[in-house]
């Protein structure tokens, strides 16, 4: 074996350096490009479901998505409004028995947003139709009971007359004994009941115009609209103030005094109200905004839908509603409705065993999304009344499951399934309408603080600095601030700089520091 060469005294000669000088001195170059990924629209990450019209049972669902392809509309649109239907039918003459004391009434509160030129009143008026015709099967079976109370009321107000004129011309040993014949009769004349004609649909009605005809039917009416009006009717445009008692409690079902002029106060134990409206988007900006509204609680009683508008895109020839599915529909409901018309104490409905252990486990997931910081905490007055509104849905689509005889069985595992279906819906429909509203504070206030870093570009700002140009009226505290600067790192639009290294002098710690997006800082680029 060769041994090594030994080492030189002196440095190599003739060898090139791989470094140049005072490569030793030097720091790596900072990377060319600082790379960003695409920012989250702030509210607009949320993906809406369509409406699980395959949950609704066949009858329904076939007219759902015939009229929805006929006019061309978000199938949403005739889903909302044939759950509506079915409430007008059963509200207030029903109840579901969930467990223990809990009873919830099957009437609904729906509204729907689309712009205009989505024919809201064409759908209204097909799914609503059936209805209509009721009203005269209706009328037309009382009407013969109506002229025998109006005839018998007529003859003992006449006598009741006559015998309180001789009462008041007979000598006084014989005024007491006819004074007393006298008020009998008035007192029979007044007992005498006149049926009213019957009204299961009004239209943009005041609140004490609506608990009368409430009084009227028997504690049950369904306001059903294809236009915001009846809300600028709620928040005072006639009365000047707002008027929600008949409102929400229609809703729950409370007891309700109504006082009409020169008649005795009448009281309704459980009144039920239905309210199915289409309106435009603009109506839930306002609605936010209306005194009252959600305070009270009426925004909470509401199930939303804001599809998105097919206009645009619609097939123009599509096909017609088959007229089997439209006879069907209206035979159907219109069984329903009569079959449930002459129940003046609620039919119980209960759940199988099946059913509640499947309403248990949703109720478990509501609970658990309701928690701080879940994703409905911020729209917790809504979602706290989530799971009555499922099993109200519940109720309702097994009597349309069996019009003839839905009181007679319990409801099905299936049933209390698909209505979960549809509460989910709805779900994922409120979260976007309170977001619209304004309801999540943190969004609202991220959204302001984006506009003004898009209205004032630069590479970074402090928190203090931001507070300081943003308006006080939105972020009275720089806290306020933190939790739209934590939404808004989330989307991907400002991100936090690493504080530089402390002195070890004390005082107060720098503001924290943010980089904003290219795209906001340099929106050409």
């Amino acid at each position: 074996m060769t041994a090594p060469a030994p080492r030189p005294d002196r440095p190599y000669e003739n060898v090139t350096s791989l470094f140049g000088e005072g490569w030793e001195n030097s720091e790596p170059a900072p990377p060319d490009v600082d790379v960003w990924d695409s920012p989250v629209p702030l509210g607009q990450a949320r993906a809406l479901p369509l409406f699980p019209v395959d949950a609704l049972p066949a009858w329904l669902g076939a007219m759902v998505a015939a009229a929805a392809e006929e006019t061309q509309t978000p199938a949403d649109l005739a889903g909302c409004m044939g759950l509506s239907m079915l409430s007008t039918a059963c509200g207030g003459r029903a109840v579901v028995a969930v467990r223990g004391r809990w009873r919830e009434p099957v009437n609904l509160f729906t509204v729907i947003a689309l712009p205009p030129g989505n024919r809201k009143s064409a759908i209204v008026g097909e799914m609503s139709r059936p209805m209509l015709a009721v009203e005269k099967v209706l009328i037309e079976n009382i009407a013969g009971i109506r002229a025998e109370a109006e005839t018998t009321a007529k003859l003992t107000r006449a006598a009741a007359d006559k015998a309180t004129a001789r009462a008041a011309g007979a000598d006084p040993a014989e005024r007491a004994k006819l004074t007393k014949e006298a008020i009998e009769l008035v007192e029979a004349a007044e007992a005498v009941s006149i049926p009213a004609v019957p009204q299961l649909i009004a239209d943009d009605v005041t609140p004490e115009g609506l608990a009368s005809l409430l009084a009227d039917q028997g504690g049950r009416m369904a306001v059903i609209s294809a236009e915001g009006g009846i809300f600028d009717i709620i928040a005072g445009r006639y009365s000047g103030t707002p008027n929600l008692e008949v409102f929400l409690k229609g809703h729950a079902g409370d007891l309700l005094r109504v006082n009409r002029q020169g008649r005795d106060p009448q009281y309704l134990e459980a009144p039920a109200l239905t309210m199915g409206l289409a309106v435009q988007p603009s109506v839930f900006r306002d609605i936010a905004k209306a005194k009252g509204f959600e305070g009270r609680g009426l925004l909470a009683r509401f199930l939303y839908a804001m599809p998105k508008s097919l206009v645009g895109f619609r097939n123009l020839t599509p096909d017609l509603i088959p007229q089997q599915v439209a006879d069907t529909y209206t035979k159907t409901l219109a069984t329903l409705t009569l079959a449930m018309a002459g129940w003046t104490d609620p039919a119980v409905l209960t759940l199988t065993p099946e059913a509640d252990t499947a309403l248990l486990a949703y109720q478990k997931n509501t609970e658990t999304r309701l928690r701080p910081g879940g994703p409905l905490a911020h729209i917790d007055t809504w979602a706290s009344k989530l799971d009555g509104a499922v099993c109200r849905i519940a109720g309702l689509l097994h009597l349309a499951t069996h019009p003839e005889d839905g009181w007679t069985r319990p409801i099905a595992a299936d049933t209390l399934t698909a209505a979960c279906r549809i509460g989910d819906y709805f779900t994922a429909h409120a979260l976007a309408v309170f977001d619209a509203m304004g309801s999540d504070a943190a969004l609202g206030r991220a959204r302001t603080a984006l506009t003004w870093l898009a209205a004032n570009p630069r590479d970074s700002i402090s928190r203090r600095e931001l507070f300081n140009a943003l308006p006080r009226a939105d972020f009275p505290t720089v806290a306020d601030l933190d939790p739209a600067l934590a939404l808004l790192e989330d989307h991907g639009w400002i991100r936090q700089i690493a504080p530089p290294a402390r002195t070890g002098r004390g005082g107060r710690p720098p503001s924290p520091r943010y980089q904003t997006h290219p795209t906001v800082t340099h929106p050409a680029t």
